[in-house]
């Protein structure tokens, strides 16, 4: 049988057709040399079966990875290490402001501000050369759960409610003019078709294209610390409840592994691996 003829199932329940090519394509991303990757895509293909899940060979590439070069691996789980910063979605909002952040913006995290007709809390309010942006972080702790329509129609009032009351306030000094919807799963359809005319810009795991979470988290170099693949989960919960939300962080804030108890030779093995990854590209 073909390896393309293999139905396999989305996260989503979705039935879709197995792609080597996609999944060529989620190694590559990683920057595993072309060797590694052509011998991952062997086993993958030699081990598949109708209606295996995505899950399943996600699992089974990143195992792959992980024996070949655990860096590399951290970063192929980029996406599962985004819902492991739930189980609320405040590190959420913290990484989107850091992202923001090494965009150029100054970016506060839960501001209140007042609107025209009420107040609203907004998740992150961004400022750059005098305009202010306005950021909604919708955060999904699963898989196959996409934002649909009424969260941009929701939040598009909530913006139009607030920019009209900023805007009539010259003790602002900057000039509200944008309003952002974050996600880190998908829009419906119609949510980007909304989206799109309304003039909200929206930004899920992989729109705009070649614009979207993953790709700016992979240009910039800022991985959340959940990457990790040699820390446990009780260490990376630590971490976030100290606010030390992305990889950069932990390698400024060192004294916390210590707080931990962690050995000087896994120490040593954590930066190493927390080091290769904000490397990458020189950023």
């Amino acid at each position: 049988m073909k390896n393309e003829s293999f139905d396999i199932i989305k996260a989503s329940g979705e039935k879709v057709k197995f792609s080597l090519d996609k999944l060529r394509a989620s190694l590559n991303r990683t920057g595993a040399e072309k060797q590694i990757v052509d011998q991952i895509l062997d086993k993958v293909r030699d081990e598949l079966y109708q209606g295996i899940s995505t899950k399943e060979i996600y699992n089974r590439a990143f195992s792959l990875l992980k024996k070949k070069k655990s860096y590399l691996a951290s970063k192929y789980k980029l996406k599962k290490a985004i819902y492991e910063l739930g189980p609320t979605g405040f590190p959420f909002e913290r990484f989107v402001s850091a992202v923001l952040e090494y965009s150029g913006y100054t970016a506060e995290v839960g501001k209140t501000l007042q609107g025209r007709c009420v107040t609203h809390e907004i998740d992150v309010l961004a400022h750059k050369n005098n305009e202010t942006t306005i950021i909604e972080c919708k955060f999904h702790g699963e898989q196959g759960l996409k934002c649909n329509v009424k969260i941009p129609l929701y939040i598009n009032s909530r913006y139009q409610d607030v920019k009209t009351h900023w805007n009539s306030n010259p003790k602002n000094g900057t000039l509200l003019t944008k309003g952002w919807v974050v996600t880190n799963t998908r829009f419906t359809k119609d949510a980007l078709q909304y989206g799109n005319c309304s003039g909200l810009y929206l930004v899920s795991w992989d729109y705009p294209k070649n614009d979207g979470l993953k790709d700016k988290i992979d240009r910039l170099g800022l991985y959340p610390i959940t990457v990790s693949t040699l820390l446990t989960n009780r260490e990376k919960q630590f971490l976030l409840s100290r606010d030390v939300v992305l990889c950069r962080d932990l390698l400024d804030d060192k004294f916390y592994l210590d707080h931990l108890g962690i050995s000087d030779t896994r120490k040593e093995k954590i930066l190493n691996e927390i080091s290769q990854l904000c490397a990458v590209e020189n950023h």
